[in-house]
């Protein structure tokens, strides 16, 4: 099974995964064999092949360090000291010797203990300290390369301000709902809210309980997790839990309830959605912001053997949840708009349940121009290149290749795939994908540490669909996204629209069970997994999209631009690098793009765009405020800079609504639009006008956030986003050109047979 997969660990909502598992009594695996197996596995398998001693030690201790208190708001320098000290140099050796544990453990009870003085001083803060919020005083915006503070005493100070911050944002939070709530004549969502002092202790409990509510499983993988990632930041240890969440979620199904989860600051777990047709849903009585307590994952009908779910992290109320197909869990559930107090016992099956609004799907956009026949446009969504490694059931290119089938049907004169927010996925699933585009040939080659390159064609032979073609991307589009739009881009076969460039990860990895290392006779149980960087890739030019990216031909403007997005940006990335193009690599011509043409057409747009122009302000905004780093805590300066944006927002807003309202009735005659999805390609039913204010084809059903009827942003028009709109512009370009050019070449033949 081998991955290119997302540059950050997908979440997967509480609809949980895999059975809870029987397998609670057997013994489970010693932590410090564990550790020794992972190291031996990294020196023998990373592509890296990093030395192995007392330099690499420290970056294994510092990380680890970053990894517990990425903000440096616990740890002291006296703490990163003695720790230095005793293992700056020593956690190679103990990691091989298997001794490792007592290490990991050590540094995180103290690490849990500074959690808990300050949880302290917070309430002691609360209670006592009257806040000057006239005072001139601020904090960093990110102390990730701040300097630890040097004593208890620094710390403290520290800690105070970042108190003060809290209770005045929490502050100002209120005074805004409460003056727009007046403004508009709503009801005030502050009113009964919980004053902003306990809003911030409440926060801090749960911190607390999430800290100190932790086994040696946990420890480790904490501890691994940071010795993996000190190779570089896509090798990654995972606990037995994370990777059954990480199987659910390439296959995008899961056994569960079938409900998203959000922690709440007074310690219980709320229903934020409920998937429609799924368990829940069918049982009924769960509702929309019911807030679930207790958990009996058995369903023995037991009071007593109810599990107290208050202040739980998420993933353990997931645990708690999830299990096998067809078992039944009781839930102890407060009733949204209940009176305090009063809760009743829900007892659902657990079912399987798709995640549909994950899985690939298209729609049809027919334009109606001026002049001459409509166009008619496909846009395929993949959110993710998802496949089920274990039983194979679930592939994104099968579902891709089906309805780019049907798409091709429908005769659309060209295609936008829509990689946006694609973090990767499968290696064999994008190589296939590729193969749609493109007649045989080369899609990737794949560099091993020892050099030796592998170049891993498209088999198809023929491709689906060969008319104009667009490929939008952002900053997060990612691995298997960058190996997909780089070869494109390498064959002239699609123009790249979007963010500057993609994220930058060209590495591979592949998942290695540590329990099948582990001595014969030992424990295996909840061993968890090392997923290791093993090779590079490149495209078919020869370029690695390590760091660099795939460059968009057409850029537009994006705050993701403004932000520390992107590979450059981890610790420990691998380096650009290049090779050999591939030996049949064979591109298209790069003039049937029309590329500098494309970029003059769109830029006159974007010139002319205030929405864009509204983007390039706030990403100047963005820049000055990352550089300057710090957050006033003056109360009337931040009502300023509040006022200012506020006052800001309702101009825009103002213009928007006016310009949105004639955009929508210039939509309303120029475009029309057929959703297509995986369960109407199922059904062979023909593709039907779909309307944005239709809401069938929801997959969820979600809570209404208490603020959301106070948001007057007046929504995209039509329901498309200006950089999807823009690359509709430049699709309608190319299809225009392109057609253009075999007219034109048409007229040249015909005129020279005479």
């Amino acid at each position: 099974m081998v991955m290119v997969h997302c540059w950050f660990k997908k979440i997967v909502f509480a609809t949980a995964s895999l059975a809870l598992g029987f397998t609670a009594f057997a013994q489970q695996a010693d932590f410090n064999e564990v550790g020794r197996q992972m190291a031996i596995m990294l020196q023998n398998s990373h592509f890296a092949r990093l030395p192995f001693n007392a330099e690499l030690s420290q970056r294994f201790l510092g990380d680890y360090l970053k990894d517990l208190d990425f903000q440096r708001l616990y740890f002291t320098q006296e703490d990163v000291d003695g720790f230095n000290i005793k293992y700056g140099d020593q956690l190679h050796s103990l990691l091989l010797s298997g001794k490792s544990m007592s290490a990991a453990t050590e540094i995180y009870r103290i690490f849990e203990k500074r959690v808990e003085e300050r949880v302290d001083l917070t309430e002691k803060l609360l209670k006592d300290d009257h806040f000057d919020f006239a005072v001139d005083e601020s904090v960093m915006l990110t102390r990730k390369d701040a300097a630890w503070p040097r004593n208890d005493k620094e710390a403290a100070d520290l800690w105070r301000r970042q108190i003060k911050e809290a209770v005045l944002s929490e502050m100002l939070r209120r005074e805004i709902l409460t003056k727009l709530a007046k403004e508009q004549g709503k009801p005030d969502p502050a009113a009964s809210d919980r004053s902003p002092k306990e809003k911030v202790s409440l926060r801090y409990k749960r911190l607390k309980s999430s800290v100190k509510d932790v086994d040696e499983e946990e420890i480790a993988n904490y501890f691994f997790s940071s010795i993996a990632r000190a190779y570089d930041p896509h090798t990654e240890y995972w606990s037995s839990r994370e990777n059954n969440r990480f199987k659910d979620g390439m296959k995008n199904e899961l056994v569960g309830i079938g409900a998203l989860l959000q922690s709440e600051e007074d310690g219980a777990t709320k229903i934020k959605g409920i998937v429609v047709g799924g368990p829940a849903d069918i049982e009924g009585t769960l509702k929309l912001n019911d807030r679930i307590v207790a958990v009996n994952s058995l369903n023995t009908g037991k009071a007593d053997e109810m599990a107290d779910i208050m202040f739980m992290k998420i993933d353990k109320v997931v645990d708690y949840i999830r299990g096998k197909e067809d078992t039944t869990v009781a839930l102890k559930v407060e009733p949204a708009g209940a009176s305090p107090g009063e809760t009743k016992i829900v007892v659902i099956k657990r079912g399987k349940v798709q995640m549909k609004d994950e899985q690939a799907s298209a729609q049809v956009i027919e334009i109606k121009p001026e002049k001459g026949p409509n166009e008619r446009l496909g846009v395929i969504t993949l959110p993710s290149f998802y496949a089920d490694f274990e039983e194979g059931k679930t592939r994104c290119a099968s579902d891709v290749e089906r309805i780019l089938k049907r798409l091709v049907e429908e005769k659309i004169d060209g295609l936008i795939l829509d990689l946006r927010n694609n973090g990767g996925g499968s290696l064999e699933e994008v190589r296939r994908m590729t193969g749609f585009f493109i007649d045989s040939g080369p899609v990737v080659q794949v560099k091993n540490t020892l050099g030796q390159v592998q170049v891993k064609d498209s088999d198809r032979g023929k491709a689906i669909y060969t008319g104009p073609m667009v490929v939008m991307t952002d900053k997060t589009s990612a691995s298997a996204s960058e190996i997909l739009a780089g070869a494109l881009q390498d064959f002239n076969r699609a123009v790249i629209v979007g963010d500057t460039s993609t994220f930058g990860k060209g590495t591979v990895q592949n998942p290695m069970d540590i329990g099948t290392m582990l001595p014969l006779f030992a424990a295996r149980n909840r061993a968890g997994v090392l997923k290791v960087t093993i090779q590079k890739f490149y495209r078919p030019s020869g370029s690695s999209t390590q760091m660099d990216g795939v460059a968009a031909d057409v850029a537009i403007p994006s705050l993701l631009d403004a932000m520390d997005i992107g590979e450059e940006f981890l610790e420990h990335p691998l380096p650009h690098d290049r090779i050999r193009p591939a030996g049949d690599f064979t591109p298209l011509d790069s003039q049937a793009l029309f590329i500098p043409r494309l970029r003059e057409l769109s830029q006159e747009r974007l010139n002319a765009s205030k929405d864009f122009s509204y983007v390039i302000q706030d990403v100047l905004k963005a820049k000055n405020r990352l550089k300057v780093n710090q957050l006033s805590i003056n109360k009337l300066k931040r009502e300023k800079e509040l006022s200012e944006s506020d006052a800001l927002q309702k101009e825009r807003n103002a213009e928007r609504k006016i310009r949105f309202l004639e955009m929508s009735e210039e939509d309303e005659k120029r475009f029309s639009f057929y959703k297509m999805t995986l369960g109407n390609l199922e059904e062979k039913v023909e593709l039907k006008p779909y309307s944005k204010e239709d809401e069938s084809g929801n997959y969820m059903r979600r809570a209404k956030d208490e603020t959301e009827d106070l948001d007057q942003t007046p929504k995209w028009p039509t329901g498309i986003d200006p950089v999807k709109r823009e690359s509709i512009a430049v699709l309608t370009d190319l299809v225009k050109l392109t057609e253009n050019a075999r007219l034109a070449g048409i007229l040249k033949n015909t005129a020279e047979a005479r």
